[in-house]
């Protein structure tokens, strides 16, 4: 898939609402919450010979939550930020050095409750194609692309079971080469590859 037809089907869709599934146990979860922590995240899709390709990062080995899993850039809300695009754009560049002159912003998804208590902001970005990183060895292990055709295949998305304080709940993942996409990120990617899709 390429840029225009992206904008167009994008542009068309209509926006429902994320697997049910793989939302239940968050939504248990979160139920008697109201105080979710504002977190986003960005999209972000370079334009490659073989068509539009995912942006992704695997986050540190050593973090203390959820060490490396495959990630989108981004994270939580800071009180200097003018907004949650500033905090995606900021977070972006201290993760993977990527600046916001190269990063073009064209939409958003439905926020996305999570089971470690924040709510996700999901931009959608073109970023250049001859854009530059610098990764925070800190945060994150490695930086990766991965072609957005990938996962619109619905045989390459398994429902897979988590066993947590006697229930078994179900989210989802889809592999490539090494990595294993689950949780948030393959929520995301799920709910993109529905919207365009059809």
């Amino acid at each position: 898939m390429n840029r225009a037809t992206l904008l167009n089907r994008f542009i068309l869709s209509l926006q429902s609402d994320y697997e049910p599934l793989s939302l239940l146990r968050a939504k248990q979860i979160t139920l008697n919450n109201t105080n979710l922590r504002k977190a986003a995240v960005l999209v972000l899709l370079v334009e490659r010979v073989n068509g539009l390709n995912v942006i992704l990062t695997q986050r540190a080995f050593h973090l203390r939550h959820h060490p490396g899993q495959i990630s989108f850039p981004g994270g939580s809300y800071e009180s200097g930020d003018s907004n949650l695009k500033a905090t995606a754009l900021r977070e972006t560049y201290e993760e993977i050095g990527i600046v916001g002159t190269d990063i073009s912003i064209f939409g958003s998804l439905p926020s996305l409750p999570t089971v470690s208590g924040f709510e996700i902001h999901p931009y959608l970005a073109f970023v250049s194609k001859d854009y530059s990183y610098k990764i925070d060895t800190d945060e994150v292990s490695s930086i990766f692309e991965v072609p957005i055709n990938h996962f619109f295949h619905s045989k390459h998305f398994l429902p897979l079971p988590i066993h947590s304080k006697n229930h078994i709940h179900i989210t989802y993942g889809t592999c490539y080469n090494e990595y294993l996409i689950w949780g948030a990120t393959a929520q995301i990617l799920y709910f993109i590859k529905s919207q365009l899709i059809q």
